[in-house]
């Protein structure tokens, strides 16, 4: 086998300073007693930390008890919009990083509202005067939960309010877009689209809860989306066949499919809303194919208005080691739907070479993470170097249908639904962090069609049973059958392949043996004095938390990330479905040997 090196161990013989400081990034600080220029400059560092999200442009607020800082990346608009953005009297300032989908519907309800520019986020501003207004300046609960659930889209956003010096804090839905929050001992709250951002600026901080809000006059974060599904499974919802249609298993599954195949292709398309180019993430996979068979379908013209399209061709990118399973694959479809398709190879080594800074910019020791946005963060930066500045990605179907190898264990419907509620919630610590951060990190952005909020709804109040896949049933069958007439047999029916096991598995096999050759059995062993927050649990999560450290040293830090055993990505609460799992703790899909095959 050829010999690959890491880096020391930081923390042992490591150079402490190999940092690099460098789509939008917002920083606030908030609850300021007293405007200083050091903290205005305070801002401004901290905003400097997250440039690499929004390389287009830079603006900063200050005024009342609010700093609001901004990086723009262009997507809508790119030739105003600068942020923050105010309200046509000045007296609400916003910073936002997302994307609002249905921004022109909302913009048609406001026929007196004097929008000042293009951006599809000033409709927020509109929808919180509108708030304001009918609340008599005093929204509860129930408003605020109104006026965020008219929003469809990913966004994490910081409103002042300068007239009445109050703010609001909320964050999209599943948590696509990261956000932060802060707080030091002097009341100020802080909040950054990155933790870089706040670590070693505030005493304290945490991950910003996805669907979630704060708003000041009541200070805390308190959920706005909630949805019957995430309660119990909805028995029956799916199965009806057309009238006239006798019921049998096959037209309820064909039934199903319908719904699905429906209101995957409107929110694929709703994602394409993009005045720059913009290209899909192709890995070879089910899900990635599908999202790129779908928005090639809309690529000929603008979404926005049905004009022909400013960049007609869609550009399809692969990424893997020479001879991977998903390299072989993505060609296929590429070749089948017709996109320019972009095959991006990588070296072991130059992964290798890469992990120190993938892990700054993903801000997560998550083993299974680190694994998978490696070959992401080398990918997105031929994308960015070819000019494209927004991505669609198949991330969130192996969640909402069971797509993970461990799901055929699951012992019964009301179980399987369980666990897909689980993991949507937990996404924004692992699959949407890395989507966005590794992409991010080069000045690209993400989109992701499966979690989108009207496809979620469709999605997961099926009944359980369209996405069951005991033994050797397919996983994602449901899916399959929706779009089964847009992709090649060999791609529609292949099996389960966890990203970072598609793009080669000697990329995890090495990865597995030079990190226990570079954490000793004695490091280990102390692994919980150096580590006592989460400690590590192998050898190769010991080496990521060591980099991790190195970066971001504190308890907050820390305490971000997630450390649970797991089999095949599965959660720790799922290890109970099969007796063979019970000690384990093996991110790869092939740890589920009874299932997986080589595909």
């Amino acid at each position: 086998m050829p010999r690959f090196s890491l880096l020391p161990l930081p923390g042992e013989d490591g150079d402490r300073n190999n940092k690099r400081k460098i789509m939008c990034g917002i920083v606030s600080i908030l609850n300021i007693q007293e405007q200083t220029p050091e903290l205005r400059q305070k801002a401004l560092r901290m905003s400097q930390k997250i440039r690499h999200r929004g390389p287009d442009w830079s603006g900063i607020y200050v005024g009342g008890s609010a700093i609001l800082a901004h990086e723009r990346l262009s997507i809508v608009d790119p030739e105003s919009g600068r942020q923050p953005l105010f309200s046509p009297d000045k007296k609400q300032v916003l910073a936002v990083n997302g994307e609002i989908y249905n921004h022109k519907d909302i913009r048609a309800e406001f026929k007196d509202y004097q929008f000042q520019t293009g951006s599809d986020c000033e409709v927020i501003l509109a929808l919180y005067r509108q708030m304001m207004a009918r609340s008599g300046g005093h929204p509860t609960d129930a408003d605020i939960t109104r006026m965020l659930e008219s929003l469809s889209g990913i966004f994490a956003f910081c409103l002042y309010d300068v007239e009445t010096d109050q703010f609001l804090l909320a964050r999209d839905p599943i948590g696509v877009i990261p956000l932060y929050i802060g707080y030091d001992d002097d009341g100020k709250v802080y909040c950054a689209s990155e933790l870089k951002a706040l670590e070693g600026q505030c005493d304290r901080y945490e991950p910003f809860l996805p669907g979630s809000f704060y708003w000041s006059r009541e200070p805390g974060q308190r959920k706005y989306y909630h949805r019957e599904w995430m309660d119990h499974p909805i028995a029956g919802d799916g199965d009806s066949t057309p009238e006239g249609v006798a019921s049998t298993p096959e037209t309820e599954m064909s039934a199903a499919a319908e719904k699905i195949r429906e209101s995957l292709m409107s929110a694929v398309r709703r994602q394409l809303m993009s005045d720059v180019p913009y290209g899909v993430l192709l890995s070879g996979g089910l899900d990635s194919s599908v999202i790129s068979a779908i928005a090639e379908k809309y690529a000929q013209n603008r979404v926005e208005d049905g004009t022909k399209a400013w960049w007609p061709r869609l550009h399809s990118f692969a990424v893997g080691l020479k001879g991977a399973p998903d390299l072989a694959k993505a060609k296929l479809v590429a070749d089948y739907i017709g996109t320019v398709h972009h095959e991006i190879n990588y070296t072991i080594q130059e992964g290798l070479d890469a992990i120190r800074d993938v892990i700054y910019f993903i801000e997560t020791y998550d083993v299974t993470t680190v694994r998978a946005s490696t070959p992401m963060y080398l990918l997105a930066r031929v994308i960015k170097s070819m000019g494209i500045k927004m991505v669609l990605s198949g991330e969130g179907a192996d969640e909402i249908f069971g797509g993970y190898l461990y799901f055929h264990k699951a012992p019964s419907p009301e179980e399987f639904h369980k666990e897909t509620v689980r993991k949507l919630s937990k996404l924004y610590l692992y699959d949407c962090l890395r989507a966005n951060k590794s992409l991010a990190a080069w000045g690209v952005e993400g989109r992701v069609p499966f979690l989108d909020k009207e496809f979620l709804d469709v999605a997961m109040s099926l009944d359980p049973k369209f996405k069951m896949c005991p033994g050797q049933t397919i996983e994602k069958k449901v899916v399959r059958e929706a779009f089964s007439d847009m992709l090649p047999a060999e791609v529609a029916w292949r099996q389960k392949e966890q990203f970072s096991d598609g793009v080669g598995y000697s990329w995890i096999d090495t990865l597995k043996e030079i990190t226990a050759s570079a954490v000793s059995d004695e490091q280990m062993a102390h692994a919980a004095e150096r580590f006592p927050i989460n400690p590590p649990r192998n050898k190769e999560e010991y080496y990521y938390r060591s980099i991790f450290a190195e970066h971001f040293p504190s308890d907050s830090a820390a305490r971000s990330v997630p450390s649970v055993p797991s089999i095949a990505c599965s959660t720790a609460e799922a290890l109970a479905w099969d007796k063979a799992w019970a000690g384990q703790n093996e991110p790869s899909g092939r740890a589920v040997r009874d299932v997986h095959h080589n595909a």
